[in-house]
């Protein structure tokens, strides 16, 4: 589980896996469009014959895009034509680096938000929410904010006006794992992507996390990563100088 820092569309072709998308944990299968804004909690476990294509939202066009993730079953097969022409014109655009390469992704870019309106206005209607399930969206919206700040699952279920008790067991119904769980994952994929792909200082990116103190930090990262930060900022090194 880790929070979006872009808007993401995902269209798959083949295969099938499970995505968990603010909370809710759900499976996805062919010709399935699954779209996560950015700033929410998500992850997705992809089937090992799965084949698909992504699209990252320029910023410039987020507001034409919805504010909620989507799964979408689409069964129309135009409508999957029209998907997959329409990010193929994106990889075109984006490998032949043509003059007014950025107005024409941009453009692109809100055909595919326009795209996903009208497939949203075609699917069934969704069964009313439970409210269990509400309180772990509203718990992922929550934590994708603030999860760097260092505040425990205990504070989170307060701030909910629930008990620990309460929000552990609504989690691990709705998306598998407990809530201490999807802030730790949180927490670890930040940390990993740090360490892997910059030369920040332990230092800062614990106090980025919310850490109390860069010793925290390395006891968390090796009791969750089984390798200290040291060694996951070297293993990292080593695939790109040998790759």
């Amino acid at each position: 589980m880790h929070v979006q820092t872009e808007n993401l569309l995902l269209w798959t072709t083949r295969g099938q896996g499970v995505v968990n998308l603010q909370g809710e944990r759900k499976g996805f299968g062919t010709h399935n469009a699954i779209f996560v804004p950015a700033g929410k909690i998500w992850s997705i476990e992809i089937g090992r014959q799965t084949l698909g294509q992504a699209a990252i939202v320029p910023d410039n066009v987020a507001d034409a895009f919805p504010n909620e993730s989507q799964l979408l079953r689409i069964q129309d097969g135009l409508a999957q034509s029209e998907l997959t022409g329409l990010i193929e014109d994106m990889r075109r655009e984006i490998l032949q680096d043509r003059a007014f390469v950025g107005q024409a992704l941009s453009s692109q870019a809100t055909l595919l938000a326009i795209w996903l309106q009208r497939q949203m206005q075609h699917q069934p209607p969704a069964p009313k929410r439970k409210a269990a399930t509400r309180l772990v969206r509203r718990f992922c919206d929550i934590a994708a904010a603030e999860y760097t700040s260092g505040k425990t699952m205990a504070d989170f279920a307060e701030m909910l006006n629930v008990t620990p008790t309460h929000l552990t067991r609504v989690c691990r119904q709705s998306a598998g794992m407990t809530a201490a769980d999807i802030l730790a994952q949180c927490v670890i994929h930040s940390a990993r992507k740090q360490l892997e792909t910059s030369t920040t200082s332990f230092k800062a990116i614990s106090e980025e996390l919310g850490f109390a103190s860069a010793a925290y930090f390395t006891r968390f990262i090796q009791q969750h990563c089984g390798a200290t930060p040291t060694t996951i900022r070297q293993r990292a090194s080593h695939k790109v100088q040998t790759s």
